[in-house]
């Protein structure tokens, strides 16, 4: 396929998501224009009071979720978590606990896959959301892609299915997109089929902007963009997010 018709392909893909309701979380894996930085975009929807009252905080190098307003906050066991975490040599984001499970496993010599092996899609029937990650690593001069997502078996919700899509190279200004679900019904349904191509412009601050403005103005809650020096390894993180934290409201 060419690089217009790639480029396309990638402009009507941020069309429809426009138009979707409710993708939930997501995540891309991409390059900057310039093919400087690697970046890395992580979002939050929600529907209920809860999933609503949070927003997104940086922590030193890693983002967390955080209730905006801890006197609402029902139940934090799904809700708050690391989302974006680092380690020497990889750049992880996840949406749950699964970051943090992924950072001591790769320390500890594990694969990304052998680690989320021991992980399972999350247990909130009816919709048994999916965990999508991503690992964007620095070796030896390149960078590598791998994306996960993993989604209860549609022939028993006790057993989980685990997707792992693996990209040697990403062009400059493109980027691939998993998110938890495909649109706003009930039960939700979970994401199907590969990730998808995605523009990425070039720099943090118009990326943040153009991917919050695509996403559905009464659902969406947070969102992140981390770029990431692809020399140095160092990076940066821009937010957006629908609340400002009230008092005590770090989670």
């Amino acid at each position: 396929m060419s690089l217009d018709n790639l480029k396309r392909e990638a402009a009507e893909n941020l069309r429809r998501l426009i138009e979707n309701e409710y993708p939930g979380r997501g995540i891309i894996l991409g390059r900057s224009m310039d093919a400087t930085q690697a970046i890395q975009v992580y979002w939050l929807m929600g529907r209920s009071e809860n999933s609503r009252n949070r927003l997104l905080q940086e922590r030193g190098p890693a983002v967390r979720t955080a209730a905006a307003d801890p006197g609402k906050m029902e139940d934090p066991s799904l809700v708050i978590y690391t989302a974006m975490r680092e380690i020497p040599g990889h750049f992880l984001v996840s949406n749950g606990d699964h970051t943090d499970a992924l950072a001591a496993g790769m320390t500890a010599g594990r694969s990304f896959e052998d680690v989320l092996s021991d992980s399972k899609h999350e247990p909130d029937g009816p919709h048994w959301t999916p965990r999508i990650a991503g690992d964007t690593a620095l070796l030896n001069g390149q960078i590598r892609f791998r994306l996960a997502i993993l989604k209860a078996d549609p022939f028993g919700s006790n057993r989980t299915v685990r997707e792992f899509f693996q990209y040697e190279d990403i062009a400059p200004g493109f980027g691939w997109c998993v998110t938890t679900y495909r649109g706003n019904r009930n039960p939700l349904p979970s994401f199907s089929g590969e990730p998808y191509l995605m523009p990425l412009p070039e720099g943090p601050e118009k990326l943040a902007d153009m991917i919050w403005n695509h996403l559905n103005n009464e659902n969406r809650v947070a969102l992140a963009v981390k770029a990431i020096d692809a020399q140095a390894g160092t990076s940066m993180v821009i937010l957006r997010n629908r609340h400002k934290a009230k008092k005590g409201g770090r989670g």
